[in-house]
């Protein structure tokens, strides 16, 4: 499995861009901004990307959306209960950075322990609601694509409509934590950490597992 991580936007999105060396079958994930880094490694790897997987419905990863889907014909795949995100620029929060972003429906629905595949590697959907109603983390390989859940040190906010600062905390116990410590987490924004790391030193979730 190849992963390029690129940061996107002056909000620093990061995108990720996934595939299967044998098969080059791809991914893209949370292209949160118009970016030509992204065109650039699709063409330069050949890859045959399949799906943009978006681990939540705010703006700041749905903005180049468009974009990669009129260059692949990629399938568009966010959980259901953020589905309104894409159509609602009150729901994907665009409203507030002064914009109104309205995309396409998705092709089609995430769901927990879904399985994406990607010639011969598997991702597992993980449903972390907290920062959304509709937050999902990619797993694969030893790797977490954490979306807003879980940053180094930090956690998604939760102070949006729909955001739930109990039940985030929840979903990162016991839905993450149970990972192993050298999982790597790469985040919606900055740098990656470990499970381990996170287990040890978070400090929103010091004495809660």
């Amino acid at each position: 499995m190849e992963i390029i991580k690129k940061s996107l936007g002056q909000m620093g999105t990061n995108c990720y861009v996934i595939w299967d060396e044998n098969t080059l079958e791809a991914a893209v994930v949370d292209p949160g901004f118009e970016d030509q880094q992204i065109g650039d490694i699709i063409h330069d790897n050949k890859l045959k990307v399949r799906y943009i997987l978006l681990t939540h419905g705010h703006f700041d990863h749905l903005g180049g959306v468009n974009q990669i889907k009129q260059l692949t014909g990629a399938k568009v795949l966010i959980h259901e209960n953020d589905a309104d995100c894409l159509l609602d620029p009150k729901r994907n929060l665009s409203v507030l950075a002064g914009m109104a972003m309205v995309l396409p429906p998705a092709d089609g629905y995430l769901s927990e322990n879904q399985t994406i595949t990607l010639g011969d590697i598997a991702i597992r959907v993980i449903h972390t609601p907290g920062h959304s109603k509709g937050g999902v983390c990619f797993f694969a390989d030893g790797q977490l694509i954490a979306g807003d859940t879980l940053f180094y040190a930090s956690i998604g906010r939760t102070d949006f409509a729909d955001g739930d600062l109990s039940e985030l905390l929840n979903m990162i116990v016991t839905k993450l934590f149970i990972l192993d410590d050298a999982t790597i987490v790469l985040p919606g924004h900055g740098g990656n950490t470990t499970i381990g790391y996170e287990k040890m030193n978070n400090p929103f979730l010091k004495g809660r597992f």
